[in-house]
């Protein structure tokens, strides 16, 4: 802000000179002391230059007794996982009151390195995108990934003017240890005073301690109360969860009923196009958590304030004298229906559509690094699977959770080969090495997709986004990886001898480049080509996406085996 801007704003708000806009008789709610009261808000370029009655501009506009709400914060997620790049993403939440986002592109960064963190940071949207600095790329030593972000690169990016702190440092029991390397990259943000964000599902304890000990702030993984309010308890902020796979809110609610919520976010962490569009972003949750009984102001100081002064966002969160004019106006505090949104002082978007259009990036105008390549060739890959033993180490899917269950069963058998057994929904899935050619292909059993007569495959697939497919028969799943790799990334149905659907994603095989109405017509498209293969699991795409990621308990899969997320070790498939 220069000289003149500043004085401006402060004979605004002394009443010396005209607002550039008036917002009149708004039911303006203050979320520090949680009261509404009645008035204007005089706003003068960007800012908020003064809130009460009285004030003249040179434009008004009345809200007739509608709320006035700070524009929402949202406290983490991976763009990437909407499947949109940054630009249609911001399309998608705005209208939702959406105005700021902290995003982790750790997906983007373990497919390409420092070149994708700084395309998802190189964004000319209205929304405003700060980004965490991924701390885990690979997530662990688990798995393959296009990139390796050593300590030096992360110090790099930790100087970027958009990047606030330390992304979740997934890789809790490296820190628990205190293992150098890791240590080295969490000290990057500490001697930098910089936020450390986390990730520590089922850490308690002594365990806990140590964790909360080394710098790291919050966790978005409770799954139970007690587990939320030992890491309160212990100085973290923990993030409520409710995306398109994760949802703990329920579960959770009590927090919102009591003081210890003033330490809560309500976040996403991942959340799909066609539920952007269809149920909403941060204002469908809002509307889920007054419905099951939390008080409205409680909820909304979760969307607002609180994630304001966890990530220190100074000028956001709250509507005061001179902060930035991020502004949303409501038609009631149950349904949280968003009339109109205004960013820094701009009317940006009204009843559900965006007044701008924002452009889409072409392809071949992206960095060719970023744009997707599958290297691998599907004809030598060989998913046979010879033994009879009686019992094996089956992935066992938890409804509503990322969390699996590790399930010893007894393996259908033909030929001497371990195959798919449909009955018992026990089906193959494999996960492949693209980024390097190096070969590498895990195989193994899932319980839970639901799939009965065919095949999907994905390279969305956290956190290294490897290509994973599962699937009824061998040859449903040849057929759906072979059409990934003429997509060159992507999401595919398939059955032995067709595709039924297929999204491409060009953008790093995990974004394209299409409005979010063009992804959600996909990816309906694809829920209708799910009824061919017979499954009656909602969403096995983002389940699938899932069971790749070796930091959630309790059995995962990576490109290079079985991997028992309790010991953070390999562990073989027949037992």
């Amino acid at each position: 802000m220069n000289t003149n801007n500043y004085k401006k704003l402060i004979d605004c708000a002394a009443g010396r000179t005209p607002a550039d806009l008036i917002l009149k008789n708004a039911q303006i709610i203050h979320v520090y002391t949680g009261e509404i009261s009645r008035g204007d808000v005089a706003l003068i370029g960007n800012r908020i230059a003064g809130i009460g009655e009285n004030y003249d501009g040179d434009k008004t506009i009345d809200l007739h007794g509608k709320y006035l709400a700070p524009g929402f914060i949202e406290g983490h997620i991976h763009i990437e996982s909407s499947m949109l790049v940054p630009s249609q993403f911001a399309a998608a939440v705005i209208p939702h009151g959406t105005t700021t986002v902290i995003c982790d592109p750790h997906e983007i960064g373990n497919v390409c390195g420092l070149t994708g963190i700084e395309f998802m940071l190189e964004d000319n949207s209205p929304l405003s995108i700060y980004g965490m600095a991924p701390s885990c790329v690979p997530a662990t030593h688990l798995e393959t990934s296009g990139a390796n972000l050593s300590a030096a690169e992360i110090d790099e990016i930790l100087n970027h003017p958009r990047i606030i702190g330390l992304a979740e440092m997934m890789n809790f029991p490296g820190l628990i240890a205190a293992l150098p390397d890791v240590c080295e990259k969490t000290l990057l943000a500490r001697k930098r005073n910089m936020i450390i964000d986390g990730h520590a599902p089922g850490v308690t304890g002594k365990d806990l301690q140590a964790y909360v000990a080394a710098g790291i702030s919050s966790d978005h993984e409770c799954t139970t109360l007690a587990e939320a309010l030992e890491k309160i308890t212990a100085g973290m902020s923990v993030f409520i969860r409710e995306g398109s796979t994760a949802h703990n809110l329920e579960e959770l609610l009590p927090i919102l009923q009591s003081p210890t919520a003033q330490h809560c976010l309500l976040v996403t962490d991942d959340r799909h196009a066609d539920d952007l569009i269809d149920s909403g972003h941060l204002d469908h949750i809002l509307k889920k958590a007054v419905s099951l009984g939390a008080d409205p102001i409680t909820a909304l100081q979760m969307v607002t304030i609180n994630p304001a002064r966890h990530f220190g966002l100074r000028g956001k969160g709250a509507i005061t004298p001179g902060a930035f004019a991020d502004l949303v106006v409501l038609e009631d505090l149950t349904s949280f229906a968003v009339s109109s949104v205004y960013i820094k002082g701009e009317k940006i978007a009204a009843e559900g559509s965006m007044l701008k259009k924002i452009p889409a990036p072409l392809l071949d105008k992206i960095n060719p690094v970023i744009q997707s390549s599958i290297k691998i060739s599907p004809k030598s890959i060989d998913l046979t699977v010879t033994g009879s033993t009686n019992s094996i180490r089956v992935i066992g899917c938890v409804e509503d959770q990322l969390v699996t269950e590790l399930r010893y069963l007894a393996p259908k058998v033909e030929k001497n080969c371990l195959v798919s057994d449909i009955e018992r929904d026990i089906l193959k899935i494999a996960v492949i090495e693209r980024h390097h050619n190096k070969q590498g292909l895990s195989i193994g059993f899932v319980q839970g997709l639901g799939i009965k007569k065919g095949a999907i495959a994905s390279t969305v697939a956290h956190d290294s986004h490897n290509l994973v497919v599962a699937g009824s028969s061998d040859k449903a799943m040849q057929m759906a990886i072979s059409k990934v790799y003429e997509m060159q990334g992507g999401l595919v149905v398939a059955g032995e001898d067709t595709i039924y659907e297929a999204l491409p994603l060009p953008v790093a095989g995990l974004m394209s480049t299409g409005t979010a109405a063009e992804v959600r017509r996909a990816m309906m498209r694809l829920r209708a080509a799910l009824k061919e293969i017979n499954t009656d699991v909602p969403n096995p795409f983002m389940l699938l996406s899932f069971l790749a990621l070796p930091v959630i308990p309790e059995l995962k899969i990576t490109d290079r085996g079985l991997v028992d997320v309790k010991k953070f070790e390999f562990v073989p498939l027949q037992n």
